[in-house]
């Protein structure tokens, strides 16, 4: 090794971490991080503690979807951005009515569960389409928007890698919940279906962080465009001079 390869590996080493970075403060803003996740765990988490208790579907229903206001609210209060809390919202709301429509607790997940299997089929579909997911919605987040379709092949095909974990994650879950839902009880269902809520959200995560971390770095779209109207307007100036 020469004096001149030291630097050139550290240099190497150090945009490799700085990617590795962007890539998990990426993909905290996407999915929320710990707090969103929370959030999407509470409401459910208070519902079937609730009707475990006392078996009562109103009062039970009401927690969760009172709960869900109260973490928009202080999002609001915080300034924060609301997003994730109002698709809990969302959520929950669809629940409540689902559940007391058909007067049976077990429908409050049932809206829940079937976005999971659509969101599931959405990753696979998309992804055999050439257009995954992960990738319309991480784009923008990486300042990249669709410039990986064309113009960035190693990105795009781990973004395809991301989708089918998330796609095969989803279904797998889904293979696990709709049986219990016609077989099982409210309480059982309801545990089973928080004690899936993180692990499996988690490790479609990590997938994405690795299949992303080896990736070629994303093109900055902004950047080029801004480098464009300067190069335009430096131009313009010359042309008048």
């Amino acid at each position: 090794m020469t004096s001149l390869d030291k630097p050139t590996e550290d240099t190497t080493a150090d945009a490799e971490q700085t990617a590795r970075a962007v890539t998990e403060a990426a993909l905290f803003e996407a999915f929320g991080g710990m707090r969103g996740m929370i959030e999407t765990v509470l409401p459910g988490l208070l519902f079937v503690t609730i009707y475990t208790i006392n078996k009562d579907l109103h009062l039970s229903a009401i927690a969760a979807l009172g709960v869900s206001l109260l973490l928009v609210v202080v999002r609001l209060v915080m300034r924060d951005t609301v997003k994730h809390a109002f698709s809990g919202v969302f959520g929950v709301a669809f629940g409540v009515v689902f559940a007391m429509m058909t007067g049976n607790a077990k429908d409050f997940y049932l809206p829940g569960m079937l976005y999971t299997l659509g969101l599931g089929l959405a990753y696979i579909i998309t992804t055999l389409c050439g257009v995954p997911l992960i990738g319309l919605i991480l784009g923008p987040v990486f300042k990249e928007n669709l410039s990986w379709r064309k113009r960035n092949p190693g990105r795009k095909k781990a973004y395809a890698k991301a989708s089918w974990a998330w796609g095969l994650i989803l279904l797998a879950k889904c293979a696990i919940l709709f049986p219990l839902y016609w077989w099982a009880d409210t309480t059982q269902l309801g545990w089973v279906l928080v004690a899936l809520k993180i692990p499996p959200f988690l490790l479609a995560v990590w997938l994405t962080w690795v299949f992303l971390a080896k990736a070629p770095a994303p093109i900055d779209v902004f950047a080029e465009m801004e480098a464009a109207e300067k190069a335009e307007r430096e131009a313009a100036g010359r042309s008048a001079e």
